[in-house]
């Protein structure tokens, strides 16, 4: 299963729940089963008085959780071209129920979101109560390499990013470090790497009985002094600007163009994401600029809703399964795009991808 479950005793009997992902070798990327678990332990210490707080963290030094374990989700579609895998329906529901859960967890939830925290790894962090990054962190949706779209409930918090930084962020897979991610206000608290034992012995020492909450704050304030120094400097705030300019443009085609075209810019950081866009999945881009638009006036079970309905199509579609093939089975980093035309992809193939694939309700209809 690949998460392990502990519970650290506290003042007056009450106890702390931990929640481990511990497949380091994957960088601690989700399967099915971790899903479920974490959902069903968070159940039972939401409803547990003596459960007073909960963190959530990864095994390793290079990260929290890199992503969803997407291999196995590749190989059912490949075994079943054109139609949606069982497994893809059990996982996409799974994985979306849990962060949903996160997001309406009704205790303290402390995420550790240290090294990278991509892809399914930002929906765990996103919907933390408490999201502590750290010198090593780098956030970032990285689906536009992969012929997926970012999920996991990145329509919700890519579209209430600062002007156009959202739209940005997700189709050019651009990682945000701490300094980032504080001021885009995809987390709480910057600590050190190596102060997540002291923030631990400083909880079990709280008197979650008596206003837990401001013991809380003056722990992390304590401790978030002694790691200012470490704070990068800014990098996506201070290019705003420039980005909202670029992407001051009508439809997703031009907006492709304009980012593409900063492969050779002199700034290294826009330079990279233009390359990256560039050999990106032209439909995932547009999937972006379409869930972006539409997740701005949906609530959070909504966006959860109409991401599962993407989800299954693009198992459905051909893009998903080759852009993992070329970059995490075969490695060749050349993948062959069914539509390799950001101009030329039909709008009737986009808007399928947010068409039920199910019959009658839609099995995140309890979702609120």
């Amino acid at each position: 299963m690949n998460v392990i479950f502990q519970e650290l005793p506290a003042l007056h009997g009450v106890r702390i729940g931990i929640a481990t992902l511990d497949a380091e070798k994957s960088l601690n990327a989700l399967s099915l089963a971790m899903n479920e678990a974490l959902d069903e332990k968070l159940t039972a210490w939401a409803n547990d008085p003596g459960i007073v707080c909960v963190m959530l963290r990864g095994n390793g030094a290079k990260a929290f959780c890199a992503g969803g374990d997407v291999r196995k989700l590749v190989e059912a579609c490949r075994e079943q071209p054109g139609e949606v895998p069982a497994l893809a329906a059990r996982f996409f529901a799974a994985e979306y129920r849990l962060d949903h859960h996160l997001h309406r967890f009704p205790k303290p939830l402390i995420a550790w979101g240290h090294g990278y925290v991509m892809g399914g790894g930002m929906g765990l962090l996103q919907g933390a109560s408490l999201r502590i990054v750290t010198p090593s962190s780098r956030l970032a949706m990285p689906e536009i390499n992969i012929g997926l779209y970012p999920d996991v409930g990145a329509s919700w918090f890519l579209s209430r990013l600062p002007g156009k930084l959202g739209t940005f962020l997700g189709l050019t897979a651009s990682q945000m470090n701490a300094r980032d991610a504080l001021d885009l206000n995809l987390a709480d608290r910057f600590l050190l790497d190596e102060q997540q034992d002291e923030l631990l012995e400083g909880m079990v020492q709280l008197n979650w009985l008596e206003q837990p909450e401001m013991q809380l704050i003056s722990l992390l304030r304590s401790l978030e002094h002694e790691a200012r120094d470490r704070l990068p400097a800014a990098q996506w705030l201070p290019r705003r600007e420039r980005l909202d300019d670029l992407l001051d443009v009508a439809d997703l085609p031009a907006a492709w163009r304009a980012i593409a075209a900063l492969r050779d810019d002199p700034d290294s950081l826009l330079a990279h994401a233009g390359k990256t866009l560039a050999e990106g999945c032209p439909l995932t881009a547009h999937l972006v600029w379409q869930q972006i638009a539409r997740a701005r006036h949906m609530s959070l079970a909504e966006v959860f809703r109409m991401e599962y309905a993407m989800s299954l199509n693009c198992c459905r579609h051909p893009e998903f399964s080759e852009g993992v093939r070329a970059r995490l089975v075969d490695k060749d980093h050349a993948p062959r795009w069914h539509w390799p035309d950001v101009a030329s992809i039909p709008d009737a193939v986009i808007e399928a991808h947010f068409e039920p694939t199910w019959e009658g309700e839609h099995p995140l209809a309890d979702l609120r």
